[in-house]
């Protein structure tokens, strides 16, 4: 037997792994269990190429636990380690950068996942552990070798009678961590990062019932059997090639993925690359809400087959964290931190691709066909709309299948948007204008004059779309686009009329009459505009300027004037001059004035859900008086 010091430097490096790794305590299974999969797997190349001369078989890696002497097992069938190899990659840490880190975080809690940056995969164990023992035996013809530590820089290391090819961990669990005795504990471990591990893992034992024989009597009950409780799924979809699988086999992934979420996915992109980096995955489109804060942390990341975590942002662009599945990538280590992300190369490069694929996909779909692509638009386009507003290159590829819908559920390409209403929609600026509503309800009545007048008018409704317009105006260059909703001013104003409305009205009653409108609206937050319009229109009709809307809208969502603070309600109140109740208020007296007034006023502001309250209460009251 053989005693010694482990080579650190720095001698309270076991405090340290306590102290700083404690908040993610629980991936020390995950860490043993990479290493046992290593191991397994370098020894099948070793086979491969002719230097390991022995049989590979079907190899496990197998979790135990013993709740009488409080251990936790970790057992392979790798390669196995001889006594000077425990010397070399146990007790010779490479800690160089160990004192610095040290002194860097001993006054704060580090929570970036320092396991794979200081080569503390194994030495996890002492997080939970008090002791820790290794029996290992290598695939070359050598003496098993057992160390023992017990959480100091002391160990021993003494030669063992394992005769079996492989290492079994053996940790001695600490007081204060005893929960990882429990199966359920271990078991909820095991399926949340090794459940896709790429060796069989058992667990346990389950009970499996026989098949009965053909010439088994009618009352003959099935024997039962015990057998080894695999937990993983060794081939799991996104490992093979796309052209081995079937629509149903993704569909079934995707259930495996999510056995709680009961809707099926619209589509699926199924990721594979070689060359610069190393990717593959599945990606499902899911159904949305309009609501994207709830839709995220979705995406499941794995090194290797092993679960790393589910928060993807840096590798996966941020409008499509809204999607669900997986990516694997052996170039991404097990302890992400984002500040690692954010300064490697090779992550970008992932994103990138990441958001190429997805765009081409889309493109595919929207080619091969294009009905199906309409239906599936209402669940896709919050993220399509995200994803042109945050990445310049995903917006030039998308400009071409992005759907525009109206609100007689006809759609159309951004494109083909313009060459229609190109001529027949132009204001007296010389814009071409794109009208749109925000909802059909609330906007019906300017929605209809806008079509009576054979307009299209597209619906627009999702939450980014005033950053969206805003954009795609900018783009336009000469062609001088312009979006602006039903609401945001009579139709004929919006839209340039070649035959001219006269007004009923001569200059001097329209001067007489305004100043009247003004003192019984009274209110600062309207300003009165007297037109002539269509004397079938409505006389009195609310407009929300564009601008200023769309300024509340974008500083709703975050991206509007910013530090300006809260803008003000502004409102036009226009008045149709060719209305005959507006020629009823001109004549009326002062007192039937008011009440002609108020009535219409209430009715315009009823039409634009802007009527609450006691403004409500009294426009009921004053309506009963008007009807006896």
């Amino acid at each position: 037997m053989s005693k010694g010091s482990i080579n650190v430097s720095v001698e309270n490096i076991f405090p340290l792994i306590k102290k700083f790794l404690y908040s993610d305590h629980e991936i020390f299974l995950r860490e043993l269990i990479s290493n046992a999969t290593d191991a397994t797997t370098k020894l099948k190349h070793l086979i491969s190429i002719g230097e390991a001369k022995v049989e590979y078989g079907n190899p496990q890696i197998e979790i135990k636990i013993d709740k009488d002497n409080k251990t936790l097992h970790i057992k392979d069938q790798g390669l196995g380690m001889t006594a000077e190899e425990v010397e070399k990659y146990i007790n010779q840490i490479a800690f160089s950068g160990a004192e610095e880190f040290l002194e860097k975080y001993k006054d704060s809690n580090n929570e970036t996942g320092v396991i794979g940056h200081f080569g503390l995969g194994f030495y996890s164990a002492f997080m939970v552990a008090d002791k820790v023992e290794i029996i290992t035996k290598s695939y070359k013809d050598e003496t098993a070798a057992h160390w023992t530590c017990d959480g100091s820089p002391e160990y021993t290391l003494e030669a063992h009678d394992k005769k079996e090819r492989g290492t079994e961990i053996i940790l001695h669990i600490s007081e204060d961590e005893k929960d990882f005795l429990e199966d359920s504990k271990i078991s909820g471990l095991l399926t949340k990062y090794n459940r896709f591990n790429q060796i069989p893992i058992k667990f346990g034992t389950k009970t499996e019932t026989l098949p009965l024989p053909e010439d088994a009597a009618e009352d003959a009950k099935p024997e039962t059997e015990e057998v080894d409780n695999i937990i993983n799924n060794t081939t799991p979809a996104w490992t093979k090639k796309p052209a081995d699988l079937e629509s149903e086999d993704y569909k079934t992934f995707y259930r495996e993925l999510y056995p709680m979420q009961f809707e099926e996915p619209l589509f699926h992109i199924h990721l594979n690359v070689d060359y610069p980096f190393n990717l593959t995955g599945i990606l499902y489109f899911p159904r949305l809400t309009q609501n994207m804060d709830i839709q995220k942390d979705r995406i499941q990341l794995y090194q290797n087959q092993v679960f790393v975590t589910d928060n993807v942002e840096g590798i996966v662009p941020d409008f499509l964290q809204m999607l669900k599945g997986v990516i694997d990538s052996p170039d991404i280590p097990l302890n992400v931190s984002r500040s690692y992300l954010q300064a490697d190369g090779a992550v970008k490069k992932i994103s990138g691709y990441i958001t190429k694929k997805v765009a081409d996909k889309l493109s595919s779909l929207f080619k091969k066909d294009r009905e199906d692509f309409e239906q599936k638009w209402n669940d896709i386009k919050v993220i399509i709309e995200y994803g042109m507003l945050s990445e310049e290159k995903f917006f030039d590829k998308a400009k071409k299948f992005a759907l525009y819908p109206t609100v007689n559920d006809s759609f159309f390409t951004f494109d083909e948007l313009v060459e229609k209403t190109k001529d027949a929609q132009t204001d007296k600026d010389g814009n071409h204008v794109i009208l749109y509503a925000a909802n059909k309800d609330a906007q019906h009545s300017y929605i209809e004059d806008a079509k009576a007048k054979g307009y299209e008018v597209l619906l627009l409704d999702t939450p980014i779309v005033p950053h969206l317009m805003q954009k795609l105006e900018m783009e336009s260059g000469d062609a001088k686009i312009q979006f602006k909703r039903v609401d945001a001013d009579h139709i004929d104003n919006l839209i340039k009329k070649d035959d001219t409305v006269i007004s009923k009205l001569s200059e001097e009653e329209k001067e007489k009459l305004k100043p009247v409108i003004e003192g019984a609206v009274n209110n600062s937050s309207y300003t009165i505009q007297l037109e002539a319009m269509d004397s079938s229109s409505s006389p009195f009709l609310i407009t929300v300027p564009e601008f200023m809307r769309r300024m509340k809208e974008m500083q709703a969502t975050g991206g509007g004037m910013m530090g300006m603070g809260n803008m003000p309600e502004m409102y036009n109140l226009v008045v149709n001059t060719n209305h005959e109740l507006v020629s009823d208020i001109l004549n009326a007296d002062e007192s039937k004035q008011k009440q002609l007034i108020s009535q219409a006023f209430d009715l315009a502001k009823l039409s634009q859900n802007l009527l609450h309250g006691e403004e409500l209460t009294n426009f009921i009251k004053r309506s009963y008086d008007l009807i006896k």
